[in-house]
């Protein structure tokens, strides 16, 4: 079988991964993340595409490599990674008594007849979260790193006490579509 890349330093991706009983490396990208795409299923496919595509290049051996990029998506406007507690508090502030759309792109580039194939997909889901308070959102930055964190929050830890709905993928608000990635991967390894 040939060697399975995980292109991120995410470890919550790399734990989604570990759930799909298949060896896998991880390989820690530090491609660039900057994209002119606008759309958000535009962006998060760009951005997986470029991690996938700076590992598998660097790959002296077949292999299949995985790349994964999400993004929060809340008033029609793409909210990445908070630089600061401000920054965190707008975001989560303005998530507050909504429902937001979260993206991740996936990005598989594999070898097969001596060709290079690459598959990209984006998958949506809607979250919606309760109201909160001022206290509720500085209390949260206090206690969870959100710093790593698109939009600020994730689903999996504390913040899951605000979240009042899902419609979609759960893997794919923690950071990868585990779901679909499998079925993908069961076509071709």
């Amino acid at each position: 079988m040939k060697k399975i890349i995980l292109a991120s330093a995410s470890p919550r991706r790399r734990d989604l991964m570990e759930r799909l009983d298949l060896e896998f490396e991880v390989v820690i990208c530090d491609a660039d993340e900057v994209t002119d795409k606008t759309e958000p299923e535009d962006v998060v496919i760009d951005l997986a595409s470029r991690k996938a595509m700076r590992v598998f290049g660097d790959q002296k051996e077949d292999a299949i490599v995985i790349g994964a990029d999400t993004i929060v998506y809340n008033d029609g406007k793409i909210l990445g990674k908070p630089v600061d507690d401000k920054e965190c508090f707008g975001m989560l502030t303005s998530l507050s008594g909504k429902t937001h759309q979260v993206y991740t792109g996936v990005c598989v580039i594999y070898s097969e007849d001596d060709k290079v194939n690459k598959k990209t997909w984006a998958v949506k889901t809607d979250v919606s979260v309760y109201p909160l308070s001022s206290d509720e959102i500085m209390d949260y930055i206090a206690v969870e790193n959100p710093f790593d964190k698109a939009g600020g929050y994730g689903i999996q830890g504390p913040f899951a006490k605000f979240i009042e709905e899902i419609k979609g993928d759960y893997n794919n608000v923690v950071g990868l579509p585990i779901g679909s990635l499998y079925q993908f991967l069961k076509e071709i390894i």
